[in-house]
């Protein structure tokens, strides 16, 4: 299983960096598996720790492929990461072992702790239509057009069915990488 999550990372000199990370399941534990290269590959192995920070709040995965990581942050008590300040719940994660990769290197990660700090009040459609699209435009690069064209007709009715004013923000500031992007093909 892999569950979508923004991660918070930070560099031995306390620069935090935001991430969209899907987290691979390992048991109890948690899986990082950053491409190389990648500010959070770099980050973990200066500081073996990290924060998923659990959010239904598609801004913050949209914003993060496209470059918006300015979200506010929250310090966490005795963890040298901070998570981010709306976050519905939180773990703070150990680097326990890692697995070296010349393309995409594994951080076994042990959750230390859990918090909750507001209710979860459910998805909608378009909620998991941005997400959607946030994955795909992380991929333009290497899909097809008519692939491309094809996953944004279908997400597109979930978002003019669904969305509120969250999940349309978000999913403008994507159409906009995908029209810049479209437009060079």
């Amino acid at each position: 299983m892999i569950r979508e999550v923004i991660v918070t990372t930070a560099d031995a000199a306390g620069k935090v960096h935001i991430a969209p990370f899907g987290l691979i399941s390992a048991g109890e534990d948690w899986i990082i598996a950053p491409f190389r290269p990648s500010t959070t590959l770099d980050n973990l192995a200066a500081l073996p720790f990290a924060v998923a920070n659990y959010t239904d709040d598609v801004r913050i995965f949209a914003g993060s492929i496209i470059g918006r990581r300015d979200w506010p942050l929250a310090p966490i008590a005795g963890f040298p990461v901070p998570r981010l300040a709306g976050a519905l719940a939180h773990a703070e994660l150990s680097i326990v072992r890692t697995e070296d990769d010349p393309q995409r290197p594994r951080f076994f990660c042990r959750v230390l702790r859990r918090e909750n700090h507001a209710p979860f009040e459910g998805l909608n459609r378009a909620k998991a239509a941005v997400l959607e699209l946030a994955v795909l435009v992380s991929r333009l690069d290497f899909l097809p057009r008519e692939k491309i064209e094809g996953e944004i007709a279908y997400l597109k009715i979930a978002i003019e069915k669904t969305a509120g004013p969250d999940e349309a923000e978000a999913w403008s500031w994507l159409m906009e990488k995908v029209s810049a992007r479209l437009s060079l093909d």
